[in-house]
C-alpha cells in the first residue's frame, strides 16, 4: 500500500492543484458561499477520517448553554438512504448513518438530520425547527456554506502541516485553509503532553494571529456498556476478547488496552464498514466482543455478546472556557 502510495505521487501532485484552485474561487469570490441567519459552528479536519469529530460534536452538545435549542447537520456518510432525513433512534445504522445516529441516540434534546446538501439541510432546518445554533459534521470542505465559527481538528500523530495531499497522503483540502478556522485543536494526544512540545506543535501549525490552539487526549471510560448490562474494563483481562474495529484510526485504542492488560484478537474492517449478516454471525459465536461506540451503533444490537468502550476529549491546556464562552455567544 505505501509503495502504491508513493507510485501515486504524481496525481497527489494534481489533486493539491485542484482543491487549492477551488478554494482560490471560493477565496476570491468567483464561487459564492452563502451565510444563514442562524449561527452555525463547523467542526471538520483537512485529512481522511480518524480526527475525532463526532467525540468533539458530542463534547460541544455537553457543554453548550442548556436553554440553546441546537441542531446537527451532517452528510451521513455511507447511509443508504437519500436527500434530506430527520434522524431518530428507531432508525437503522443504514438509513441514518452510524455517527449521526449515535448522536441521536445520546442526545434526546438535538435535533439531528443527514444531508449532503448543506445548503439545503440549514434551509430545511430552519423552516422546520427554527434551532438556535446549528453544528455542521464534518463539513470543513463544503464551502457553498460559510460557517460563523470553524473548529479544525487535526491529529497529533498526523498533523496537517506533516501529512501530504491524497493518494499519496491522506489530506482532502489544501493546507492554506487551516487560514479559514477560529480554533485549531490537535487531538489525540498523549496524557502527559509537555508543555515544552505543545510550544513545538505551535510553532509548526503556525496559526494566525486571532487563531488560538488546544490540545486534547482522549479520554475512555473505566465502564463499558453492552446490550442490556455494563461491566468494568479491568473484568475483561481474565477473558478471551474478540476486538472488533471499523474506525479510521484504531491505534490509540489498542495502545490503551494493552495499558489495561486487556489481550485481545483484532479483526479490523474499513471505516464506516456496515456489518454483513455472516459476520454478526461469526461475532455471536465469541465469548465476548469489545469494539468501539460506533461499531457499537452499527452492530444495532444484533450481537448480543457485545460491549463498547466509550470515549471523549479532555482538553490539557487552558482556553477551553474561553472555547465555550465564544461557542454560547454565537
Amino acid at each position: 500500500m505505501q509503495l502504491l502510495r508513493k507510485i501515486a505521487f504524481p496525481f497527489s501532485l494534481l489533486y493539491a492543484m485542484v482543491v487549492y484552485l477551488r478554494n482560490l474561487c471560493y477565496d476570491t469570490g468567483i464561487f459564492n458561499s452563502k451565510t444563514f441567519d442562524t449561527p452555525t459552528i463547523c467542526i471538520g479536519n483537512l485529512s481522511t477520517g480518524g480526527s475525532g469529530k463526532t467525540p468533539m460534536i458530542e463534547w460541544i452538545l455537553k457543554h453548550l448553554d442548556k436553554t440553546k435549542s441546537v441542531a446537527v447537520l451532517s452528510r451521513g456518510y455511507k447511509r443508504k438512504s437519500k436527500g434530506f432525513l430527520f434522524v431518530k433512534p428507531d432508525l437503522s445504522p443504514e438509513e441514518a448513518g452510524d455517527e449521526p445516529l449515535q448522536i441521536a441516540t445520546k442526545f434526546s434534546n438535538t435535533v439531528v438530520a443527514v444531508d449532503p446538501n448543506r445548503q439545503r439541510g440549514i434551509g430545511i432546518l430552519e423552516d422546520q425547527v427554527a434551532p438556535d445554533l446549528i453544528l455542521l459534521d464534518d463539513a470543513y470542505q463544503h464551502r457553498k456554506v460559510k460557517a460563523s465559527f470553524y473548529v479544525l481538528l487535526t491529529a497529533y500523530s498526523q498533523l496537517y502541516t506533516h501529512d501530504w495531499y491524497l493518494p499519496t497522503g491522506n489530506l482532502r483540502d489544501h493546507k492554506n485553509q487551516a487560514k479559514r478556522a477560529n480554533l485549531i485543536i490537535v487531538t489525540k494526544c498523549p496524557a502527559q503532553l509537555a508543555e515544552e512540545e505543545q510550544k513545538q506543535i505551535i510553532r509548526s501549525l503556525a496559526p494566525k494571529p486571532k487563531q488560538q490552539v488546544l490540545f486534547c487526549t482522549l479520554d475512555y471510560m473505566e465502564q463499558v456498556i453492552g446490550v442490556d448490562k455494563t461491566r468494568s474494563l479491568e473484568s475483561f483481562a481474565t477473558e478471551e476478547v474478540l476486538l472488533v474495529t471499523a474506525i479510521a484510526d484504531p491505534e490509540p485504542l489498542l495502545q490503551y488496552l494493552k495499558t489495561k492488560g486487556i489481550r485481545y484478537n483484532h479483526r479490523r474492517f474499513p471505516d464506516h464498514h456496515y456489518f454483513s449478516e455472516n459476520e454478526i454471525s461469526e461475532f455471536n459465536k465469541a465469548a465476548v466482543i469489545l469494539t468501539t461506540e460506533k461499531d457499537f451503533t452499527r452492530m444495532g444490537g444484533k450481537v448480543t455478546n457485545a460491549y463498547y468502550l466509550g470515549v471523549e476529549h479532555k482538553f490539557l491546556n487552558e482556553g477551553k472556557e474561553n472555547f465555550v464562552k465564544q461557542l454560547n455567544s454565537l
